[in-house]
């Protein structure tokens, strides 16, 4: 039974004392202790139940890596499920209670399946429950989908009582593990100048060095680390952060820190959790090392602990993890908690070595103590229940033979520590098999490869394979200096400092106990503990034909539990390679993949949330927009106006007016919705040319040209105009919709396919305003806005033709005008800074008075496009239009070999001539069409219907033509002029149409060209 021991605890307070619950029980704890550790003082050995067979868990890990103690802490608006109890910070008030068992944690009805699990073996689910068909999906589904699950989720009536954010952060070097070898590479690397930050999990510094002993620079671990701390923090260059993650790390330098801000001290109000988004040259991953668990038979019963762990709970948090102990270990390490645990005062009932010849110092060291040794011996099973009280001890050669029975309330076990490499694989980073210390470590030749082709992830100590201290130090500061000169600093040499601990005899690979065990034993000896993986399941999942290591890992649900296989990968590995006759690095690893530890999804979306979770954007005219009638729609994010309506009149009454004054006087529109994405380089006429349907990389400069942009499955995405800047520099409009999905488009091609090309996108969307001058009276109000600045840009016909742009002053504004039309009239937009985009808009409203000045909405601008039989993307495209649909042909560029879609426009079906095609339609009484009627032809289909033959794309009432238009997508379309064609209307009516030409208004062109 555990108990606190008075002399040790160096990371609680006594004079603190904390009370808090456990499964309505009151308990108490000092400030520093985990939940977990103030579990353990309080005598609560069980903590839970495993996910399949609902065995009685305990703890096993001290860390990230603990599989068994999941809690639901919290109540109401506060409540979150399967929170570790080994990272959890004691805190007044603290509610935590158990889960995955039904009616209490110490009778659970579905332990049952303990019972059965002969029958509940590895993929069972795929065997049993599939036939007959009717009982899977009435009898066997419903309950298996009930049992599914560890804690129950939150109440979805209740919102998240507490606050996230995110924070951006650059850095030369990012140092990932705040222990020795961190510190130590944060302080080579600072020493050169270089902006350094230090992001550590825990609320302590220096790692398992103070537990573990030895000394650094003739000093103390602790006092080592206290002195370094304060050098560090002395430094400009330095940020340290505890309680901050390195969750995972990415491409360019990106990386991901989750810092818990008020875990702790819920009461303190501010953010509970921020994540920092790093950007980083250099990134160090002093992440250490993961203890091994040894598969026998009970290794799963509470009261059996990782032995470095149980050296944690003595000599950090002060807790006695049992009164007799027995250590299991095929290395040296173990014997350090066997010294710990008897200076404490705790009786070591035996240590069990599988080594033959045993170890080396440490070994000696326990046994001057009077601590039995026994080498070449193992434990064959603990016995089962809710707690450990006997443990039966074997040779390890054999099937068990003789057994000695032991009374004991707690073992210890150790199968040697794994590297943590997990960030260094998230990026590509390779592994080698390590067989002296049988674990994978970084291979240093195969390192994550950055923008340049050279590594950007350097691993440090531990977690680059250097247990001893004295090595593990000057792994590290190399470590920091080699990325700091990466970084661009220049090199400079810092010592090491100077670490020693006892020297270790070498380990054996031990991965079963004993190692010939019957099918007994190993149908009771675990894997995976959270997801009750045992070795008989991986040796099954070999006899039945799953030899890839990924496809074992899903028929057993080895290491996809929480812990994400922290504890059974490799010692899963070494099970299924000796059950294929192989070596463990043919079988290889499992996938890592970030976050390296569960992250709230509070974190991941930070302030977006409630009214802000997708924030409304507002153009630099919005204001003046809503002050003046704006009848305001959606459109993606933003807010645009549908029409700006004057006093007693309605918004179908403002569009008729707005319409008749664009064509015949002046119309101003607010453009600055529209995308326009920067992209420049050396290769960026060539990252264009394979981005839109027609030659890019041949425009001129201060030339325009309208482009179509496709995926790669032929279907059109998006248009725009193009205006080539510089013989680097390319602007590209997208519609308003398509600003930040092309963004996305553009950097998945440059970074997934194209990333040697020279190229760089930015989106500038929000930087400029932008305003559509619009209409027979366009160039005289920008002319006069020159006249009152006493000059300017040169908008003539002859300076400034259609589709070219030219940049100066416009009214004393810095500005780039586009003499493009998306209306049929003569129109310019003009772009000026954000920042005077409203003063600008000002100018034009006073200055065009005299010209019959109005601003118009977007359902103008639709009727506009629509009377000149533009296209318009989202109505005229759905998901699987070409543009060879809307007769764009023109814009599909016969020279080039290749671009995004063209293969698929060769497709059958893609070139199949009955394929619907762009039309305009009239209806015969001049009513307007039904949005999305579908057009009836003759004949009828399978199910008894009239067959369609096409729909209507877009449809409105047009005040310059005075009668409904509409376009539309018909079968033979083209070929069908003046055919009437009929469009059911959900009103009962049946609407007749004529097939013309799109383009109802000045098909010459001649207004636009004036």
């Amino acid at each position: 039974m555990s108990t606190r021991l008075a002399k040790h605890g160096r990371l609680i307070d006594r004079s603190k004392q904390i009370a808090f619950t456990f499964n309505g029980k009151s308990m108490k704890g000092f400030a520093g202790d985990t939940l977990a550790s103030a579990l353990l003082a309080n005598g609560q050995v069980m903590m839970g139940r495993s996910f399949k067979y609902h065995r009685p868990r305990g703890v096993v890990a001290s860390g990230s890596e603990e599989p068994n103690a999941l809690m639901q802490l919290g109540t109401g608006d506060r409540y979150e499920p399967n929170q570790r109890a080994t990272t959890t910070e004691l805190f007044s008030g603290l509610s935590a209670n158990s889960q995955n068992h039904w009616p209490s944690l110490e009778f659970d009805v579905l332990s049952i399946n303990n019972k059965l699990s002969r029958f509940l073996t590895a993929g069972f689910y795929y065997k049993m429950f599939i036939h007959p068909r009717p009982l899977w999906k009435h009898v066997y589904e419903p309950i298996i989908r009930k049992s599914a699950g560890l804690g129950a989720a939150p109440d979805k009536e209740l919102k998240d009582a507490d606050t996230y954010e995110h924070f951006y952060f650059f850095a030369d070097v990012l140092v990932i593990g705040g222990g020795v070898a961190g510190l130590q590479a944060a302080k080579a690397a600072a020493a050169t100048g270089a902006k350094v930050l230090v992001i550590e999990q825990n609320n302590h510094w220096g790692g398992r060095a103070p537990v573990d002993g030895g000394t650094i620079d003739g000093e103390t671990p602790d006092a080592w680390i206290a002195k370094t701390l304060a050098e560090l923090e002395a430094m400009d260059n330095v940020t340290l952060r505890d309680r901050c993650m390195g969750s995972g790390v990415y491409d360019h330098g990106y990386a991901l820190g989750y810092e818990r801000l008020t875990d702790h001290a819920p009461g303190q109000g501010g953010p509970r959790h921020r994540l920092w988004r790093v950007r980083a040259s250099q990134i160090i991953t002093a992440t250490g090392a993961i203890e091994r668990p040894l598969s026998f038979a009970g290794n799963d019963v509470p009261g059996v602990m990782l032995a470095g762990s149980m050296r944690d709970y003595v000599v950090n948090w002060g807790v006695n993890p049992g009164q007799k102990v027995v250590v299991a270990t095929n290395n040296d390490d173990a014997y350090r908690t066997a010294l710990v645990l008897h200076e404490a005062g705790v009786e070591v009932v035996r240590v069990v070595d599988t080594r033959e010849t045993g170890g080396g110092a440490l070994m000696e060291a326990v046994r001057e103590k009077g601590i039995r040794v026994e080498l070449g011996r193992a434990i064959a099973k603990v016995k089962d229940g809710k707690c450990v009280t006997q443990v039966s001890i074997c040779a390890q050669n054999g099937e068990g033979g003789a057994r000695e029975e032991v009374e004991a309330d707690a073992v210890a076990m150790s199968g040697g520590w794994s590297p943590v490499v997990h960030l260094w694989s998230h990026c590509g980073g390779k592994l080698i098999w390590d067989e002296k210390n049988a674990n994978f470590r970084p291979d240093a030749s195969r390192p994550p490869l950055g923008d340049s082709g050279q590594g950007f992830v350097v691993p440090a100590g531990a977690a680059n394979g250097e247990f001893g201290l004295g090595a593990l130090l000057e792994d590290a500061a190399a470590a920091g200096a080699k990325a700091a000169e990466a970084a661009g600093f220049p090199a400079k040499s810092v010592a090491a400092a100077k670490g020693v601990s006892e020297e270790e005899a070498q380990m054996e690979a031990v991965w079963l106990m004993p190692a010939k065990a019957d099918i007994k034993l190993r149908m009771k000896s675990w894997l995976d503990y959270q997801n009750d993986v045992k070795v008989s399941d991986v040796q099954l999942a070999a006899r039945e034909g799953y030899e890839s290591v990924e496809h074992t890992k899903r028929y057993t649900t080895l290491g996809m539990a929480t812990d994400q296989g922290k504890l059974s990968n490799i010692n899963g590995l070494a099970i299924l390679a000796d059950s294929l006759n192989s070596e463990i690095p043919s079988v290889g690893t499992t996938t890592f993949r970030p976050p390296y530890h569960p992250i709230s999804i509070g974190a991941i979306a930070g302030e977006a949330r409630a009214e802000i979770f997708q924030p409304v954007r507002k153009t630099p005219i919005y204001d003046w927009m809503d002050k003046n009638g704006a009848d305001w729609e959606p459109v993606g994010q933003w807010r645009r106006p549908f029409a700006i309506t004057q006093p007693g009149e309605d918004r179908h009454a403002a569009v008729n007016r707005e319409v008749k004054n664009t064509r015949e006087n002046l119309g101003l529109l607010d453009a600055s919705t529209l995308g326009k994405l920067i992209v420049k380089g050396p290769d960026a006429g060539k990252f264009l040319d394979m981005l839109y349907t027609n030659m890019m990389s041949t425009l001129k400069v201060g030339k325009c040209r309208y482009g179509l942009m496709c995926s790669e499955n032929g279907f059109l995405i998006d248009d725009g105009v193009v205006a080539r800047i510089d013989e680097d520099t390319f602007l590209c409009h997208t519609t308003t919709g398509g600003a930040e999905s092309i963004h996305g488009h553009m950097e998945e091609w440059l970074q997934t396919e194209w990333w040697d090309m020279k190229v760089y996108v930015a989106n500038v969307t929000e930087q400029y305003a932008q305003v559509a001058v619009v209409g027979p009276n366009a160039r005289k109000v920008l002319e006069k806005l020159n006249a009152q600045a006493g000059g300017g840009m040169d908008l003539s016909k002859e300076a400034l033709p259609f589709m070219e742009w030219r940049e100066g002053q416009i009214g004393g504004f810095d500005a780039r005008a586009f003499r493009i039309s998306f209306s049929g009239e003569l129109s310019y937009e003009i772009a000026v800074a954000a920042s005077e985009g409203q003063a600008f808009w000002d100018a034009l409203m006073e200055a065009g008075k005299e010209f019959g000045v109005m601003p118009y909405g977007t359902e103008t601008l639709h009727i506009l496009r629509a009377e000149k039989g533009f296209i318009m993307i989202g109505d005229e495209t759905d998901g699987t239009v070409i543009p060879q649909d809307l007769g764009l042909h023109w814009a599909i560029s016969k020279k080039k070999e290749d671009f995004l879609g063209k293969r698929a426009q060769q497709r059958n079906h893609m070139a199949d001539p009955d394929r619907w095609q762009l039309v305009g339609l009239e209806t015969v009484d001049g009513s307007v069409l039904p949005d999305g009627a579908y057009a009836l032809g003759e004949g009828v289909n399978a199910n008894g219907q009239r067959n369609m033959i096409g729909r209507v794309t877009s449809t409105y009432y047009s005040a310059t033509l005075g009668r409904g238009i509409a376009m539309g997508l018909i079968k033979h379309g083209p070929k069908r002029m003046g055919e009437v064609v009929e469009f059911p209307g959900t009103d009962g009516k049946t609407y007749k149409a004529k097939i013309v030409d799109p383009v109802f208004y000045d098909k010459e062109g001649e207004k636009q060209n004036v």
